[in-house]
C-alpha cells in the first residue's frame, strides 16, 4: 500500500475537515459533524488511488456487476480498516476530544440495499478491490432505501430511511458523465453517483457507481406563473419516484409499473456509460465490445439490459441484429439465487407496451427468433410455448436471461442441482455448457476482523501474522489448537465478551435487558416463509408452556434473538412479526418463565446490528424448508465468529456441514429428496394431534394466549398450516413436518452448550477454521477465472 499520512498530518486534514463541516471547533462538533470531517479526510485520502485505478482500468478488460441493491453498511470504519487507519484515526479524534466509536457510531447505514442479495453485491465487491480485479457495480442511488423499521404494538410500522438527507460524503455526484433515458411517456437525466470501494492492502479502489434520476427541467416556470402550481412540478416529481424506494409494492399495477421504470433507467444508464468509456478507448467500432466488457447480472431485475443493448447497438450504433445479438450473448452472464417462482420475474406484456415500445419490439423478435430456433431443435410446441420469452401475456425475464446469457450460475451446490434438474430443467437440457455453480461467500474483512476484533487477534497472534484476512484457507492451519484448553479458554472469554458488549448495545438502543451467561440463540435474515420465522416461533411458545404448565426445570437458560423485515406487501410476513413479538410479550413479563427465557426483536435489522449481533452468537438459526434456500449467508458469517449451525440441509449448509463433519452441526428434518414422497401423505393435522404439545402450541394462537390486535392475523397463520381445501395447500413449508425433529435437535444443542463448555469450544473453534472456502475472495477468483475471464490490475 501507498504510505498513509503520518499522524500529525492526519489529525490537521481531520481538523480542518470538521471545521469545515461543523461550522466550529472540532472539539465542539458534534460526532455527526465530526463523521462528516473524518470522512471527507479519509476520501482525500483515497482520491488519487481511485484516479488512477479508473485511468488503468478504463481501457482493460472489465466487469460490470448489475444489481438492484447493495447493502453496504457503514462505509468509514471500512474504509479506515481497509486502508490501514484505523489507530492512526483513533488518535487523531481522541486529541480532537472525541472517542472514535463514538463517531462510527453517527454514520447512517446506507439504505440501499435489503437482504442477502444486496450484502452478497457488497461483499463482492470489497473481494474485487481487495484482489486487483477491474470489476465496477451499477445500482441505484435510492433516497429512501427500503424502509426504517418500527416496532408499535408488535406490528412493522415502515417509515422513510431518509439517510443521507443531510448529506453523504462517500458519494461523488459526476455531472459530467450524466446520460438520457427516455421512456414513451417521459424523458430523464441519469446523473451517475461514484462510491469508492477500497481493498485491502493494495492501492486500488474500487468504484460503485449509482444512478439518480432527475427531470430535464427542474421546474415549469410557466405553469407556476400560470398559478397552475401542482403542473409545475408533477413531472419533476414523476421522474423522482424511479430512485425514492428500493422495491417499491408491486400488489398494484402502478406499483408494478414503477419497478420496470426502475429496472429499465438504471440498466439503459449503465450501459450507455459502458459505450461511452468503449468508444473513447477502443474506438466507434463496437464489433469488439464483448472482448472488453462483461456484465453480470445479480438475479432477474437487471435482464432488461440484454433487449436494451440490442436496441442501443442497433438504433444508436447501426449494427444489425446478427451482429448484435453476437455480441450480447458473449457479454451477460446471470446468477440465478432462487427455487421461489416469485422471483424468477415476469411482467405483463402490457407493461412494456406502455412503457418502452421499441424495447417491447426487441423481446417480441427475441421471442420469435427463440421459438424459431427451438422448432429447429425438434421441441414440441407446449414445451416451446412454456419456455418462450413471452407467454400467457408477460414478459418472463428469467428465460430472456437464460437465453441470452453464455454463463447460468446457482449459488449453493444443491441450489445448482435443483435448478438443473428443476427450476431450470427445459434450459439445462439444451444448454448443459451454460450451467456452473459459485458457491456464495461472505468477506472476511467485515464479518472477522472489523466487527470481532477480539477474535481476530486470537487469530493473528496464532497464525504469527495477519495474512489470513486476505486468505482465509489459512486458518485451516490453526485447527489442532482445538485440542488446546487454554486456548478453548480464550475462545470462550472472547464470546463471553461479546455476548456483553451486545447486551449493553440492545440495552442503549430499545431497553432490553438480556442475561449475557445466556444461550444466545440467533435468527436474523429477510422475513419469508420458507426461511421458517414462525416454527422458531413456535418452539419458543411450546418451551414457555413447558416450563409454564409442565414445570420442567432443566432447561438451559437462553435468549432468542430475532432480527427481519417484511415486504410492505407480504401480509403473512407481517403477521408472523407480530406473533414474535407477541410471544415475546407473554415470555418476558412472566414472572416465571422470564428467569429462563428472553425473547428479542432487534427493530430495523440491517448491516449494523447485524455487526453486534454475528459476533455474540452462539446458535446460528438457518431453518428454511429444505431445497428452498438458494444460498444463505447470514450462515457463513455466524460460522467464521464461532456460532454453530442448527439448521436444515438445505443452500450453503450443505457445505458448511461438509467442512466442519456433522458432528460439529446440529442437523434436523427432512432432506430435499426425501420431501417430493413425505408431502404425497402429509397430513398436518396428523402432527398437531399426534405430536406431544403441539396441539396446546397451535391453539394458543386463537384461544387468548396471545395478542393480534384484533387483525385476525394469527388465526390465519393457524389456517395456513391446518385448513385443507382452501386455495393454497396447507403448511406448505413443512413446519409441523419438522417440527418434532427441531424441537429434539435443539433441546439437545441447548443440553450440550451447558454440559461441556470446552466439548463446545471446539466445535466453534473447527468452525471458524474451516470457514475459509466460504470467503467471498474464493467466490470471486471463481467468478474471474471461470465466467468473467478476468485479471488482475494492480496499480502499484
Amino acid at each position: 500500500m501507498t504510505d498513509t499520512a503520518s499522524h500529525p498530518a492526519l489529525s490537521q486534514t481531520i481538523g480542518g475537515h470538521v471545521r469545515a463541516a461543523a461550522g466550529k471547533s472540532p472539539e465542539s462538533a458534534s460526532a455527526r459533524k465530526f463523521w462528516f470531517g473524518l470522512s471527507d479526510a479519509v476520501m482525500e485520502n483515497l482520491a488519487d488511488n481511485w484516479e488512477a485505478t479508473t485511468k488503468a482500468y478504463a481501457a482493460t478488460r472489465q466487469q460490470h456487476y448489475f444489481s438492484a441493491e447493495f447493502l453496504m453498511g457503514r462505509a468509514l470504519l471500512n474504509n479506515l480498516t481497509n486502508l490501514g487507519l484505523v489507530d492512526e484515526a483513533e488518535k487523531a479524534v481522541s486529541e480532537l476530544g472525541h472517542s472514535l466509536s463514538d463517531v462510527l457510531e453517527a454514520e447512517n447505514d446506507a439504505a440501499l440495499g435489503n437482504g442477502g442479495l444486496g450484502r452478497l453485491a457488497a461483499c463482492f465487491l470489497d473481494s474485487c478491490a481487495t484482489m486487483d480485479l477491474p470489476v465496477t457495480g451499477y445500482g441505484l442511488l435510492y433516497r429512501y432505501g427500503l424502509f426504517r423499521q418500527s416496532v408499535e404494538n408488535g406490528f412493522q410500522v415502515e417509515q422513510p430511511d431518509a439517510w443521507k438527507e443531510d448529506g453523504y460524503p462517500f458519494v461523488i455526484r459526476r455531472e459530467d458523465e450524466q446520460y438520457t433515458v427516455t421512456f414513451d411517456d417521459m424523458v430523464c437525466r441519469a446523473i451517475p453517483y461514484d462510491m469508492p470501494i477500497t481493498g485491502y492492502g493494495t492501492d486500488n479502489v474500487g468504484t460503485l457507481r449509482l444512478w439518480k434520476a432527475e427531470p430535464l427541467h427542474e421546474f415549469d416556470y410557466e405553469a407556476f406563473n400560470s398559478q397552475r402550481f401542482t403542473d409545475a412540478i408533477v413531472e419533476r416529481e414523476r421522474v423522482m419516484d424511479l430512485c425514492r424506494v428500493l422495491y417499491p409494492n408491486d400488489t398494484t399495477y402502478a406499483g408494478k409499473v414503477l419497478r420496470v421504470r426502475q429496472q429499465y433507467f438504471f440498466t439503459s444508464a449503465s450501459l450507455q456509460s459502458m459505450i461511452a468509456n468503449y468508444i473513447a478507448h477502443h474506438g466507434e467500432d463496437l464489433r469488439d465490445f464483448a472482448r472488453y466488457n462483461c456484465i453480470q447480472l445479480n438475479d432477474t431485475h437487471p435482464v432488461l439490459a440484454i433487449p436494451e443493448l440490442m436496441r442501443l447497438l442497433m438504433d444508436d450504433h447501426g449494427l444489425g441484429w446478427e451482429e448484435a445479438w453476437g455480441i450480447v450473448s458473449e457479454t451477460f452472464a446471470y446468477t440465478n439465487h432462487t427455487v421461489l417462482a416469485e422471483a424468477l420475474e415476469q411482467w405483463s406484456t402490457s407493461i412494456f407496451q406502455q412503457l418502452f415500445g421499441r424495447v417491447w419490439e426487441i423481446v417480441c423478435e427475441i421471442d420469435r427468433r427463440f421459438r424459431e430456433d427451438m422448432r429447429s431443435r425438434g421441441l414440441d410446441e407446449e414445451r416451446i410455448n412454456y419456455m418462450s420469452p413471452v407467454h400467457d401475456g408477460n414478459v418472463h425475464m428469467a428465460w430472456i436471461a437464460c437465453y441470452a446469457s453464455f454463463s447460468i450460475n446457482g449459488v449453493a451446490a444443491l441450489h445448482t442441482d435443483i435448478i438443473r434438474a428443476e427450476t431450470l430443467r427445459e434450459w439445462n437440457d439444451i444448454w448443459p455448457e451454460k450451467f456452473n455453480n459459485k458457491t456464495n461467500g461472505v468477506t472476511p474483512r467485515r464479518w472477522l476482523k472489523m466487527c470481532n476484533p477480539r477474535l481476530a487477534e486470537l487469530l493473528t497472534r496464532l497464525s504469527g501474522d495477519d495474512a489470513w484476512v486476505t486468505d482465509l484457507d489459512r486458518l485451516a492451519e490453526l485447527r489442532h489448537f482445538a485440542e488446546d484448553d487454554a486456548v478453548m479458554d480464550e475462545l470462550l472469554a472472547i464470546k463471553d465478551a461479546n455476548k456483553k458488549d451486545f447486551a449493553a448495545w440492545i440495552k442503549d438502543r430499545q431497553g432490553d435487558t438480556l442475561d449475557h451467561h445466556s444461550i444466545y440463540d440467533v435468527q436474523i435474515k429477510r422475513l419469508h416463509e420458507y426461511k421458517r420465522q414462525l416454527m422458531n416461533a413456535l418452539y419458543i411458545l411450546d418451551l414457555y408452556f413447558r416450563i409454564k404448565v409442565d414445570g420442567e426445570n432443566t432447561i438451559p437458560p437462553r435468549t432468542f434473538i430475532f432480527g427481519a423485515k417484511a415486504a410492505p406487501g407480504y401480509v403473512r410476513a407481517k403477521a408472523i412479526i407480530k406473533l414474535i413479538n407477541a410471544i415475546a410479550e407473554l415470555v418476558n413479563n412472566d414472572p416465571v418463565v422470564s428467569r429462563t427465557l428472553r425473547v428479542v426483536f432487534v427493530e430495523n435489522y440491517n448491516v449494523s446490528p447485524a455487526e453486534h449481533i454475528i459476533p455474540a452468537a452462539d446458535v446460528s438459526e438457518q431453518i428454511s424448508t429444505a431445497g428452498k434456500e438458494a444460498s444463505g449467508t447470514s450462515n457463513m458469517k455466524f460460522m467464521m465468529n464461532g456460532a454453530l449451525t442448527l439448521g436444515t440441509l438445505d443452500g450453503a449448509n450443505v457445505e458448511i456441514v461438509d467442512a466442519v463433519g456433522e458432528e460439529n452441526a446440529y442437523i434436523f428434518g427432512a432432506r430435499n429428496e426425501e420431501l417430493p414422497e413425505l408431502r404425497r401423505t402429509y397430513r398436518p393435522r396428523d402432527a398437531y394431534e399426534t405430536v406431544p404439545g403441539l396441539r396446546r402450541t397451535l391453539d394458543a394462537l386463537v384461544d387468548g394466549h396471545l395478542d393480534d390486535g384484533q387483525s385476525g392475523m394469527f388465526h390465519d397463520l393457524l389456517g395456513s398450516l391446518l385448513d385443507e381445501g382452501g386455495w393454497e395447500t396447507p403448511d406448505v413449508y413443512y413446519v409441523l413436518g419438522d417440527f418434532a425433529s427441531y424441537r429434539e435437535t435443539r433441546d439437545r444443542m441447548a443440553h450440550d452448550y451447558v454440559n461441556d463448555r470446552r466439548a463446545w469450544a471446539r466445535k466453534c473453534w473447527i468452525n471458524i477454521c474451516e470457514s475459509g472456502r466460504f470467503s467471498s475472495d474464493r467466490t470471486i477468483a471463481d467468478y474471474a477465472r471461470e465466467v468473467w475471464h478476468l485479471d488482475a490490475t494492480p496499480i502499484r
